[in-house]
């Protein structure tokens, strides 16, 4: 006999098998009904088994996420909202929580808070994937913060150095160069075994496409993933983005890997999860914030760390960046991010349009762990600057009064103002730590004291250019650093 007459026949004894040992019973399932559908959040009635952050799926399609729990009714935020959904829709319980795909596929990818492509490119192949909200490490899984990140930032690698397992906040009004000191630090990591994830939070379409466009433009796409939640999406969605970006540099850090991770801005998020809390019905508190701010940043920022060899050696740095409004540093959402965070860059508005770019004030910016993380060497030339550089801004103010100051004064206000030249850079150039300790060297052994300002960016150039040429490393001895310094310095040499 034939296959093709016998396939027939086997399913067909399959079913009678089937349908012999197949027995009634009584199945039980949750059903619930939309009250009413606005603003990006919903309101159910039944289903009294679910809990916080369950996922909901609704029969036109839609999805939601459980936000709030009433007595009578269930508020939750939309994560997909289909046209026809409206009051009476039926809602199931998934017995699921939200998480999201992870691993090295989503590297040079642009994706949505769950996942989805949005760069018109292929849905993500991951066989794993994690919540979106779980548990930071704990304390026995934590190690002590040792290794430097370099952001290729001059005043940030020498004054305010931080390390791979930080969490170091970037602070300052719109528009002064928060974002741009961020991408500098991801431009940076190239070359260096570091994986990036960069979350834009509520940022406009334009400010969406500009940063992927230097990120390609710069070669940093390779080795980044961002996750993006526009201004135009639903507010679920802007609340959930810097947990799945989170979720994402977790897994490679639990993989034993280097990771950094971008919040831009946590500011928007903050506002965002007001919204939903006052669309929610929660009592509002300070600035109308709802009295749990302070714990959905500190749980996500908390998740930052560097872990010990025991649990992977791997580390997560987090930069979040928050707007100010005309420099109001003490406003409800950055003093709360401050005392979560392990330090701060400020950026200051004067600074900026008197020219001195990155407008870092090096007054009220800090570093807490990363000078313990800082290259000896680095951290010996460095040494006494930041306080040398504290004095220089203190007596420069007395020479506007036409104070007549000591030979000595006036010398450490030439040499600051020099150091501030030197500290200007332009954005999208970052530079190797290597070049760092170079102008350090020669800054102090006096090569730059008689130099007039103009002259100071060829020289750079021209230590830069020598540098390059060159086999010496952070742990060649100091006397190889300052020949090559003496030998490029050179007035034949220079430009």
């Amino acid at each position: 006999m034939s296959t093709e007459n016998t396939l027939p026949t086997e399913r067909l004894d399959e079913q009678a098998q089937w349908l012999e040992h197949y027995r009634l019973n009584l199945r039980i399932s949750e059903q619930g009904t939309v009250v009413s559908v606005g603003d990006g959040i919903v309101w159910i009635s039944g289903l009294p088994s679910v809990a916080m952050e369950d996922l909901l799926l609704f029969a036109d399609g839609s999805q939601a996420m459980v936000f709030d729990l009433n007595e009578e009714l269930i508020g939750a935020v939309l994560l997909h909202e289909s046209e026809s959904l409206s009051s009476g829709t039926v809602v199931y319980p998934s017995q699921h929580t939200l998480s999201v795909q992870v691993g090295d596929a989503l590297l040079g990818r642009v994706i949505g808070p769950l996942g989805q492509a949005l760069d018109g490119g292929p849905e993500p192949d991951c066989s794993v994937r994690l919540p979106l909200e779980r548990p930071s490490p704990p304390i026995v899984a934590r190690d002590f913060v040792e290794k430097p990140l370099y952001t290729g930032i001059k005043v940030i690698d020498t004054l305010i150095p931080i390390g791979k397992g930080q969490r170091q906040l970037l602070i300052g009004d719109e528009g002064l160069g928060r974002s741009s000191i961020a991408l500098d630090t991801v431009l940076n990591q190239r070359g260096k075994s570091l994986n990036c994830v960069y979350v834009l939070i509520g940022q406009k379409r334009s400010t969406v496409v500009n940063t992927i466009e230097i990120l390609r433009s710069y070669g940093a796409l390779d080795y980044t993933t961002l996750v993006v939640a526009e201004a135009t999406a639903l507010p679920g969605l802007q609340h959930l983005a810097p947990f799945a970006g989170c979720a994402i540099a977790e897994y490679w850090m639990q993989q034993g890997k280097d990771t950094l991770v971008v919040y831009d801005d946590l500011a928007t998020h903050a506002k965002t999860y007001r919204e939903l809390s006052l669309l929610l019905r929660r009592p509002p508190g300070r600035e109308a914030y709802p009295g749990d701010i302070f714990s959905i940043h500190a749980r996500l920022l908390e998740r930052a760390t560097c872990l010990n060899a025991a649990h992977g050696g791997g580390s997560m740095t987090a930069l979040p960046i928050v707007e100010t409004e005309q420099g109001e540093i003490a406003a409800y959402i950055p003093t709360n991010l401050i005392s979560i965070t392990d330090g701060q860059f400020y950026l200051e508005r004067n600074l900026f349009t008197a020219g001195f770019r990155p407008a870092i004030d090096i007054a009220k910016s800090v570093s807490r762990i990363g000078g313990k993380a800082q290259h000896k060497c680095i951290k010996m030339e460095a040494g006494q600057m930041k306080l040398d550089y504290l004095q220089f801004l203190e007596l420069e103010t007395f020479t506007r009064f036409g104070a007549r100051l000591e030979s000595s004064m006036e010398k450490a206000i030439k040499r600051g103002r020099i150091l501030r030249e030197i500290f200007k850079q332009e954005r999208f150039s970052p530079l190797s730590i290597e070049f760092q300790m170079l102008w350090l060297v020669a800054f102090n052994d006096g090569h730059f004291d008689n130099c007039p300002a103009e002259n100071l960016p060829a020289m750079l150039d021209t230590l830069n250019k020598v540098l390059n040429s060159s086999q010496l490393t952070l742990d060649s001895p100091r006397e190889e650093w300052a020949q090559l310094v003496s030998h490029s310095l050179m007035p034949g040499l220079l430009p």
